[in-house]
């Protein structure tokens, strides 16, 4: 009887043992299948970022069409009344001719001989009753010129006579822009435009100038647009910060820059270019680059010493422990791309109705209604949020809460990252003037991303820094319709008293 009970007790045990056997292997298939998942995931959006398009535009943008009454109702939102519409006809101006319209026009008229102007039938002098107008470009390729400057030295001849001592006045001249130095405004001007502009490297620009028959080497050139930065840009430079760190609403963003000679560091390693902008509340944008051996949150605390408003960032940690006086707002962009990430990992067929899905249509809500309140004035635009956007910021906060993704999910990090940047996400409610994304910022960055391809690194931190310099200039200048080039030059012409 002993013998039977022993038995079944160990019956009972084996059991047990393979119930927990097996419980162990369906978590570990478990945990492999979730696995598998993260690693398709990771190898699909590794492949729509190397093949795929960059636009962040999906097919479901359009696909919401067929449910456009659900999508874009809005009980909030009152029905315009109606008003009367008077269409007047407008001519209109080809593309061509606006185009055209700025650029200097060259005449060229092409008449009979005197001789031909008489009628082949009766011989009477023929009058002119019409013309035909062709318009061509026409490009004229850089020309390369010495400029000799000659100041007149004068004496009186009395004096050089009849006295002891002879006065002598000179004629006033233009300084140079670098003393002993061939260099020009314009060709110092020039080599900026086209290094830090059009992104061409100076070997490339050193056998262009061979091509024009000068042979300027790159080291000359580097020299050239070093000494003028820090001369002639800086005071320019810093006054324009004053101007920036005086404003109520800033962007800021960073992205890396590797520099050869730096001390105390290897020439692989990075090292950082900040970008610091207005936002859209002024007529007159500054854009402002400076360069830091890291990205160490005391970096943009020591930049905007001073400043007290709204900044506008990325969801970077250093930039959240700023001044008391410094009230941070998230980007919007940053969450959004999150979801459609998600949702560009996942099978097409699954993509309709999905969580990811869902997510991004919370984002294009929002994105949809700043767009409506783009020319709103800035009172009204507050107004409005608290009215439109605020009650779907509280519902797509709900459902995030109540998302249950996996953490290491693609789905799972973008609602990680929309919950713990929430409380900055949010702040673009607090003032009209304040934006919902931090695209700003991150348009001003691309020029130098886009011309760090072609230069991939500087040498020297004195080049790090002059290189700060000249593209803050710059993209101010293009920020506010100038031509880079020609505002170079004058202004280097203006502060040497150049004519």
């Amino acid at each position: 009887m002993g013998n039977i009970e022993n038995q079944g007790h160990n019956q009972t045990e084996y059991i047990k043992e393979l119930e927990n056997t097996c419980k162990s292997l369906e978590a570990q298939v478990r945990l492999l299948e979730n696995k598998i998942a993260w690693m398709m995931e990771q190898i699909t959006l590794s492949k729509h970022k190397q093949f795929g398009a960059s636009s962040e535009k999906s097919q479901y943008d359009q696909l919401c069409l067929f449910n456009e009454g659900e999508k874009e109702a809005d009980d909030r939102i009152a029905e315009p009344e109606l008003e009367e519409i008077k269409f007047k006809r407008k001519k209109r101006v080809g593309k061509k001719d606006e185009m055209l319209s700025d650029l200097p026009i060259e005449v060229i008229e092409y008449f009979l001989p005197e001789e031909e102007q008489f009628c082949l039938e009766c011989g009477s002098l023929m009058h002119i009753m019409g013309k035909n107008i062709r318009r061509e470009l026409k490009i004229i390729p850089p020309q390369v010129k010495v400029v000799e400057h000659v100041q007149y030295i004068y004496s009186c001849r009395d004096c050089e006579k009849y006295s002891d001592g002879t006065p002598i006045v000179k004629s006033v001249v233009s300084e140079p822009v670098i003393k002993g130095s061939i260099a020009s405004p314009s060709t110092v001007a020039y080599i900026m435009s086209q290094k830090y502009v059009n992104a061409m490297p100076l070997y490339r620009q050193e056998k262009e100038f061979e091509r024009l028959g000068v042979e300027i080497s790159r080291q000359t050139m580097a020299n050239w647009v070093i000494r003028c930065a820090n001369d002639w840009l800086e005071p320019l430079y810093s006054a324009m910060r004053e101007i920036l760190i005086n404003r109520e609403v800033i962007h800021a963003d960073e992205t890396v820059l590797q520099v050869l000679k730096e001390p105390g560091k290897k020439p692989q390693s990075n090292s950082y270019m900040w970008l610091y902008r207005t936002s859209g509340d002024t007529n007159s944008p500054i854009v402002l680059y400076e360069y830091q051996p890291d990205r160490a949150a005391k970096r943009p605390k020591e930049f905007l010493e001073g400043f007290k408003g709204y900044l506008h960032t990325d969801g970077y940690s250093g930039y959240h422990n700023l001044s008391r006086d410094i009230i941070v707002c998230g980007c919007w962009s940053h969450a959004r791309r999150k979801f459609d990430e998600t949702l560009k990992s996942i099978k097409p067929s699954e993509q309709i109705g999905s969580k990811a899905l869902e997510g991004k249509n919370y984002c294009d809500k929002l994105f949809a209604i700043e767009k409506k309140l783009a020319e709103c004035p800035i009172e009204e635009r507050h107004e409005k949020r608290q009215e439109l956007s605020k009650p779907i910021l509280e519902d797509f906060l709900a459902w995030l809460k109540k998302s249950e993704a996996l953490p290491k999910s693609a789905l799972g990090k973008a609602v990680y990252y929309a919950l713990s940047q929430w409380k900055y996400l949010e702040n673009y409610l607090l003032d009209g003037r304040c934006e919902i994304s931090n695209n700003r910022a991150e348009r001003s960055i691309k020029p130098f991303v886009i011309g760090r391809k072609n230069f991939l690194f500087s040498d020297t931190v004195r080049g790090a820094k002059a290189s700060a310099i000249i593209y803050s200039i710059i993209e101010t200048a293009k920020e506010n319709g100038l031509n880079p080039m020609k505002y170079l030059t004058y202004f280097m012409h203006y502060l040497n008293g150049s004519t």
